[in-house]
This record gives structure tokens, sequence and C-alpha cells, in this order.
């Protein structure tokens, strides 16, 4: 088990990806504390392992709060997955030329800062306790590869991108505290955000070659779980600053369009 006696929080850990994560995290060793929404997958769940707290990871307040009940808890603090973030369309997202400032700081602030105040308490800890950690975000393979046909949320977009260059940045400088820090880019997921473009035929066609491996299929939530466990893991205790693609080749594959 590469998590054992490790103590994560899973920011966003109770639905989509971070649910898969929170259950894959404790099969591997791990003792884990989950922030997320209410009314979701992991309500009713009773897992030896797992506390659960329901709190906005767009307050700076929940981190801290988190990272307390895991050291009361569980008397530790070893690592973390930002998995929390989501879709801007319903505050104005979109196209860069119909875009609401609404859309724009909303999207940043549920995808971008929201990670900038985990990574910062984490690191916090980790630099006062003289001890090393990791940390892993979760940013989208949009960041990097646009597929504008269908995928045109550009503060969305943007927002992962400024994941992924936080990411980096921190990564530098904190390796010599040997806090490693990296990131997961997946392609379309089967989650309760995806709901709009699964349930769309003609994207769905596009899916199938855009994202080839495995016959052409939405990404799932365990296709990330793995690898999330292994950079949170003493296996990866030599990989900072990464951006791991994980997209069904996505990004290494034109797609057609119907």
């Amino acid at each position: 088990m590469v998590l054992q006696n490790k103590k994560i929080i899973v920011v966003g850990g109770t639905s989509g990806i971070g649910w898969a994560a929170t259950k894959k995290f404790i099969e591997e060793g791990a003792q884990v504390v989950s922030i997320g929404k209410q009314h979701d997958e992991s309500e009713e769940a009773s897992i030896s392992g797992l506390t659960t707290i329901y709190a906005d990871a767009r307050k700076e307040e929940t981190i801290l709060n988190a990272i307390q009940v895991c050291l009361d808890t569980y008397h530790g603090f070893d690592g973390l997955f930002h998995v929390a973030g989501g879709s801007g369309r319903a505050f104005g997202d979109g196209p860069l030329h119909e875009m609401s400032l609404e859309g724009w700081e909303k999207t940043f602030e549920l995808n971008a800062t929201s990670v900038m105040l985990s990574n910062k308490a984490a690191i916090q800890f980790f630099l006062k306790n003289s001890k090393g950690g990791a940390i892993v975000n979760l940013a989208s393979v949009l960041a990097s590869h646009p597929s504008p046909t269908f995928f045109s949320t550009h503060a969305y977009a943007t927002a992962k991108a400024a994941v992924i260059g936080l990411t980096k940045a921190s990564a530098a400088y904190y390796a010599k505290d040997n806090i490693r820090i990296n990131v997961l880019s997946p392609g379309l997921v089967e989650t309760p955000m995806s709901k709009r473009a699964s349930e769309n035929v003609e994207i769905m066609h596009f899916i199938n070659t855009k994202q080839p491996l495995d016959g052409g299929r939405n990404g799932k939530a365990n296709d990330l779980s793995s690898m999330a466990a292994l950079l949170l893991s003493d296996q990866a205790n030599f990989i900072t600053g990464q951006n791991i693609c994980i997209d069904g080749g996505w990004s290494v594959t034109e797609g057609k369009h119907p």
C-alpha cells in the first residue's frame, strides 16, 4: 500500500474525481480528511479512516480548519490533493467576447483562488514544522490544448492554466524544502460537472476520436486516482513540478468533428 500511514487532505473529496481519490487513498493505507459539499456521493458513506468536512473551499478558514482536524484526528498531515473547482458557465463564462466580468471573477475564485489558499496553508504547515510534504493539484487539458468547437469557456481554461503556473512556480521555489508539488490535467471525465458534454451526441462522437484510448470514451474518475496516490507517496520522492495529462490521448490527437 503506497500511502500506508499517510495523512492526506482532499479538497473537493466528496464527489466525482475527489471521491474516487478519497476511496483509493484509504485503500492504499492513508487516513483522509475530505472537504466537500453536502448532498453528494459521500454523504451516506461510513468508511474507516475518513473524516468529512462540509465547507466552502473558497474560504481561507476552510483549509486551516481541515489541517487542524487532520492533526487532531490522525496526528499528522503529509499531503494535499486539491480537486475542488468547476464550470463557470452559470456565472457568465464563455468565449471571451461574450464573457461577463462576474463569470471571469467567480470562475477564477472557484478554480484558482481556492487552489492558492489550500496550497499556501499546506506549505506554511510544512515549513513551520520543518518537514517535507506532497501536493497534487488538478488542472485541465483545456489549459494547454484548447478545443474551441465544443469547449469554449475561456475563463475556466485560463484559471486552470493559472493552476499549472502556480504549481510549477511553487514547486521550483520549495524544492529545497523537500516539498513536492505536481499537477494532473485530465481530459473529459465522467463527473457531475461534465454532464452537459456527456449527454450531447455530437460531443461524444468528437470525444470518441479526441480521446481514442480504450476504445474512445470519457475518462473515469478512477483513471486519475492511482496517479494522484503515486505522486503523494514516497515512491515519487524525486518528482516535482510536473504537469501530467491523463486525457485518453486528447493532447496528442487531432479529433474529428461530425
